[in-house]
């Protein structure tokens, strides 16, 4: 079987094996359409939302650079590479993955979940995640509740925050906490470590959660459209005007939305790659100049976004009482913040 296919002409056709590139040159008769439209009428095998996941996923290149934006008019000519991951199993299996449980009973688990754990399988991570490690620590009672892909899970948090989550076993808790999420009597705490001091020291940070125009992988405050989103924060403690420990509750729950509405604010989180400075940013002016250069390492060079889900609330689904937990700052983010107390 030939490495990558090569489809010059829509009514040539053409197919796709998983995990094989297809290179597709853009004819005359395209020529001006969008491109997902354009890549999906070359290859018949994939759908145009299928497309625009792929494009979404970074699966799409041209000149060996990736592509996302499915809106783009493509010309006569052009090349682009098309790759589509492994096909997944079609169902998670269970795996032996250690869980730090802090609640558990007939109707729920509450975990503290570690920083680099991925919630449930996607492309690029098929296993390894908390679903498969959901299904050994349950069994088969966790089966199918909630989808086959995402037994249980009625939230996540992203692979590099740490912190609290509430797990369903049963329909009925599944049913009750995504209603509670739903209507906002769920409460979630967060803290997070940003750079610089927001002021007011307390506040409410409001803005409208969409794709960002810019790069359709991320996340941004838009303009118009998008999904309402709000966060009210507090500074918990402040490290002269370098750095601050920011309390973040969310009234709503739209994707990566204290990463975005920190950054929007002047106070991108420590460590954040995607929307802060990344791990190799100088933060600049007199905010760094008083700090010990091994603290300013630290913090520029911390590996992932500082961020902990420090409590969560709910109502029993089962018993119908108030619960509440809460988690002490990992590792990481304790000893980061010991050196800051230092300083």
């Amino acid at each position: 079987m030939p490495d990558h296919h090569e489809i010059g002409n829509p009514q040539d056709g053409g197919s796709l094996d998983a995990g094989g590139p297809a290179r597709v040159v853009i004819g005359e008769a395209l020529a001006g359409e969008r491109l997902d439209k354009a890549l999906a009428v070359s290859i018949p095998d994939l759908s145009r939302s299928r497309v625009q996941a792929l494009l979404e996923s970074g699966c799409v290149s041209a000149d060996g650079r990736p592509v996302a934006d499915a809106s783009l008019r493509v010309r006569a000519g052009d090349r682009y590479e098309v790759t589509v991951p492994d096909a997944e199993p079609a169902e998670p299996v269970a795996q032996d993955i250690p869980l730090t449980v802090v609640h558990e009973d007939e109707d729920v688990v509450v975990l503290d979940k570690p920083a680099g754990l991925v919630v449930h399988p996607a492309a690029g991570n098929a296993d390894g995640t908390l679903v498969n490690a959901l299904l050994a620590h349950c069994g088969d009672s966790l089966s199918g509740i909630g989808g086959v892909r995402r037994p249980g899970i009625v939230h996540r948090l992203d692979k590099d925050t740490s912190g609290l989550m509430v797990v369903a076993k049963n329909d009925r808790a599944h049913h009750a906490l995504t209603a509670q999420f739903a209507d906002r009597s769920l409460s979630r705490t967060y803290l997070a470590l940003v750079w610089g001091v927001p002021s007011p020291r307390e506040g409410r940070i409001e803005g409208n959660i969409g794709r960002s125009s810019a790069d359709r992988k991320k996340m941004a405050v838009v303009a118009s459209g998008g999904k309402h989103a709000a966060t009210r924060y507090r500074v918990r403690s402040s490290y002269g005007l370098s750095a601050a420990l920011v309390e973040c509750k969310l009234e709503t729950g739209r994707t990566h939305q204290i990463r975005v509405h920190m950054t929007h604010a002047g106070h991108p989180l420590v460590g954040d790659a995607v929307y802060g400075r990344g791990r190799t940013a100088r933060p600049t002016g007199s905010k760094t100049a008083a700090l010990p250069e091994p603290v300013r390492r630290a913090l520029v060079e911390f590996p992932r976004q500082a961020l902990h889900a420090a409590a969560i609330e709910f109502v029993h689904p089962g018993t119908g009482k108030p619960m509440r937990f809460e988690a002490a700052l990992p590792a990481d983010m304790a000893a980061l913040i010991a050196r800051l107390d230092g300083t």
